[in-house]
């Protein structure tokens, strides 16, 4: 099937690549406005922030790598984000997100719906720790409404993923004929190599017990998962409970194999090729 391609346009009001973006599909009514938390001062000077909609506050784990989110709406997005700020309960962003319309038609229903549909999709895809104290509810809204608002949501999905945060982008494609295996001792993984990294996939089983030469980075990558009930005990293995984003395929078979180990060398296909061979000698 043809890929079709897409034009976003990324504006930078203040010419930095760190700064405040505005982005777009040129085609599209929506945009979204993404603001570092330290120039949150100056997103007050741009109208699309103070807006009708509905806004992401993102940051990230101290453990698992997960990065975490809370989704809420407002009629004011950037006076909300404000009173985020000064809460301490809320320190964890460093960086926002704001979705609204170019031509100005989201009402409160409107983005009171989406706020609550993107809770469920975030919640779903299991990419980013919910940060959401309540769940919120949505609003009530006729069939071409919602057929509408869900075909924002696709243009939606596609900004947020070309900002850097994938929240409703699935972590693993099912459909992929690329699955690599790790296997060792009691250890029987599956695995993908993406775009954002290696994921392992969920109910792959790693052993139990690490190496004497496994090291610290190892063992503590191993606990936190387990903390984060990514990775629960089965008897005498781990096995995840979810699909799992690793920076790489060496971690990611390290945590399998509960040693040091290089993926690229232990993940396989099924015919017995190595990553390496596959991938990086393509």
């Amino acid at each position: 099937m043809d890929i079709l391609g897409k034009t976003i346009q990324i504006y930078m009001p203040d010419g930095s690549p760190t700064s405040i973006k505005i982005a777009e599909i040129t085609t599209r009514v929506i945009q979204l406005v993404l603001i570092p938390r330290n120039k949150l001062t100056m997103a007050g000077q741009r109208p699309e922030a103070k807006d009708v909609g509905v806004y992401f506050l993102f940051g990230k784990s101290d453990t698992d790598g997960k990065p975490n989110v809370y989704i809420g709406e407002a009629e004011n997005c950037y006076e909300r984000i404000k009173q985020h700020n000064r809460d301490s309960k809320k320190d964890f962003w460093n960086t926002a997100v704001v979705v609204a319309s170019k031509t100005g038609s989201f009402t409160k229903s409107h983005v009171k719906f989406l706020e609550s549909f993107f809770y469920k999709e975030a919640l779903s895809n299991g990419r980013f720790h919910l940060e959401n104290g309540n769940i919120p509810v949505p609003s009530a809204l006729p069939e071409p409404m919602i057929a509408d608002l869900m075909d924002n949501f696709e243009t939606i999905k596609t900004l947020l993923s070309a900002l850097g945060y994938p929240i409703f982008e699935k972590v693993a494609n099912r459909e992929t004929k690329d699955i690599f295996y790790c296997r060792g001792k009691s250890a029987d993984a599956k695995g993908e190599y993406t775009d954002e990294g290696f994921v392992v996939l969920k109910g792959s089983v790693c052993n139990l017990t690490e190496a004497p030469s496994a090291g610290q980075w190892v063992t503590k990558m191993r606990q936190e998962l387990l903390e984060n009930n990514i990775l629960s005990q089965k008897g005498e293995v781990y096995v995840f409970t979810e699909d799992h984003i690793f920076s790489s395929p060496s971690p990611a078979a390290a945590v399998i194999l509960a040693r040091r180990a290089n993926g690229w060398r232990e993940w396989k296909s099924k015919e017995g090729y190595t990553l390496d061979k596959l991938k990086r000698q393509e």
